[in-house]
Parts: C-alpha cells; sequence; structure tokens
C-alpha cells in the first residue's frame, strides 16, 4: 500500500499550455489564404467606349518656365530660345504676355535635382502674375537599352 502512496505523490500536474492546436489551426489558415489570395480580385474592369477622335492640337506654342536647383529662372516664350531672367521681370514680361495672350498654355519645367519648394513658389509667382493655369512638364523616363 506504501507503494501507491508514494507514486501518486511523485506525479505532479502539468500547469503548460498545450500549443499544438493553435499551431494547427494557424497553418490551416495559412494555407486557406495562401490559395483564396491569388483568386481576389481587387479592380474592376470597365470597357471603355472606342472613339475615332483626333489628339487635340495647341495652336500656340507655351511658355516654358525653367527652374534649376539653384532657383535660377529661365524664360522660353514661343519660339525663342531660353533666357535667364530674375522673379520680378519673369512676373512682368509673363503678366504682359499672358494679358496679350490668355488662351497660352504656361508650363513649369523643375529640375529633377530642384527642392518642391522653388517649383512651388515658381507656380506662386505666376499666378501672381496673371496666370490663370499653370501645367507641369515631366520626361519620361529613360528606357534601359536591353
Amino acid at each position: 500500500m506504501s507503494a501507491t502512496i508514494t507514486r501518486r505523490h511523485k506525479r505532479k500536474l502539468k500547469a503548460d499550455i498545450n500549443v499544438v492546436p493553435y499551431i494547427d489551426v494557424m497553418l490551416v489558415l495559412l494555407i486557406i489564404f495562401m490559395v483564396t489570395a491569388p483568386l481576389l480580385s481587387l479592380g474592376v474592369d470597365v470597357e471603355l467606349p472606342q472613339a475615332q477622335a483626333k489628339p487635340i492640337e495647341q495652336q500656340k506654342e507655351p511658355v516654358v518656365v525653367t527652374v534649376d536647383a539653384t532657383g535660377a529662372y529661365s524664360l522660353k516664350l514661343e519660339s525663342a530660345d531660353a533666357e535667364p531672367i530674375d522673379a520680378a521681370t519673369l512676373q512682368a514680361k509673363l503678366r504682359a504676355f499672358v494679358a496679350q495672350n490668355p488662351d497660352v498654355p504656361v508650363f513649369v519645367a523643375g529640375a529633377r535635382d530642384a527642392e518642391y519648394a522653388l517649383v512651388f513658389d515658381t507656380m506662386v509667382l505666376l499666378q501672381q502674375a496673371g496666370v490663370p493655369r499653370v501645367g507641369l512638364m515631366g520626361q519620361p523616363p529613360e528606357r534601359d537599352a536591353r
């Protein structure tokens, strides 16, 4: 009798959590999500109408204001070459030019290494000169030759 009592006292209860079932459930959910994720459609297919319209051609050459990394301006009016210009003269010339040609498109071309604030300040300067709409010019990235 004493042998059965000692065996009972040597055996201790386990207080640990059995995490094996949780790991099994997690792996099943992982497999379900891996299978269903590629099947989800995140976009909406839209069929756009086809048109035989020609692209709009601009009758007037745009005015291009270029800003370099140092904040220096250059102005290109119509078919003339770009000329360096300061802010006050730029504003006066554009005010007069836009008053005579209200439909002329005006673009700002910022250098790649120019700060955003310089380009933004140029757009504000053009707006103060009376330019109704200002566009930003960009250049598509060059494709690598393969």
